[in-house]
């Protein structure tokens, strides 16, 4: 397998399981005590990168994020699973806009002589699915989507990702942009010897202006509370006054 020099795009997302509140400005989350990761389907981008370069024996993987000086601890994560090196694109925050999100990092990667650009399918913060076919068509490089599995020969490659009632099988040249979704591999977790690593792997930081985007976040809001449940009674014999509220109530009888 021939080396190659790989970039994986990641992004700092707050963690599912965390708890959220939206700040007093209405338009953001409050960021006290929540717990931020590396997004999980960039997991797997990251742990293909990897693969790649194991296989080949050689080669270089690096990690590119944009964000905030707290995202430098997101590129150490990628670094502590194996990246060579990583690059913090730094700004005060990431565009609600996906296409000044790609902008950013299209200007990055323009010329530095990728082999393939991976992508997380999404992030699961903003579930967009945009980014990585737009940093593909502002490359102008092929890009094949939700990619589930992954063979390459030499400048070529093969992709399977899923769809509905099937799997979609797509050939395509290198250079290339692809986005990651389950099932192509089992991301590993980061060894004490490659947390301590991490710490000396170079990180660079660039500061980047960003563009205002064409969106605009007007409002936060969080769901509405659920009703409190009720109890009809025990056993079969609340069988009849559950099926009436059914009916009568709920009104999906």
């Amino acid at each position: 397998m021939i080396p190659m020099k790989i970039a994986v795009c990641i992004k700092r997302v707050p963690d599912s399981e965390t708890r959220v509140k939206i700040a007093s400005d209405g338009k953001s989350l409050d960021e006290a005590g929540v717990k931020f990761i590396l997004n999980p389907y960039d997991e797997f981008a990251v742990e293909e990168a990897l693969r790649r370069k194991e296989k080949a024996g050689s080669g270089e993987v690096v990690v590119i994020a944009l964000g905030a000086t707290a995202a430098q601890e997101t590129i150490r994560t990628a670094l502590a699973m194996g990246a060579d090196r990583g690059i913090l694109l730094q700004a005060d925050r990431v565009p609600l806009d996906g296409l000044a999100v790609a902008q950013a990092l299209a200007a990055e990667l323009k010329g530095a002589g990728f082999d393939l650009i991976l992508l997380g399918k999404m992030a699961i913060d903003d579930y967009n699915h945009q980014v990585g076919p737009m940093v593909a068509e502002l490359l102008d490089l092929p890009c094949v989507t939700t990619v589930s599995h992954l063979e390459i020969d030499g400048a070529k490659g093969v992709a399977e990702r899923e769809i509905e009632g099937g799997v979609e099988v797509v050939e395509f040249p290198l250079p290339a942009v692809l986005t990651t979704d389950k099932g192509l591999n089992e991301p590993r977790y980061p060894a004490l010897k490659g947390i301590m690593a991490a710490k000396k792997k170079p990180l660079e930081v660039k500061t980047v202006s960003l563009g205002g985007g064409g969106l605009e976040l007007l409002a936060l809001t969080p769901p509405p509370e659920r009703k409190e449940g009720k109890i009809v009674g025990e056993g079969a014999a609340a069988v009849p006054e559950l099926v009436r509220l059914l009916r009568e109530e709920a009104k999906v009888l």
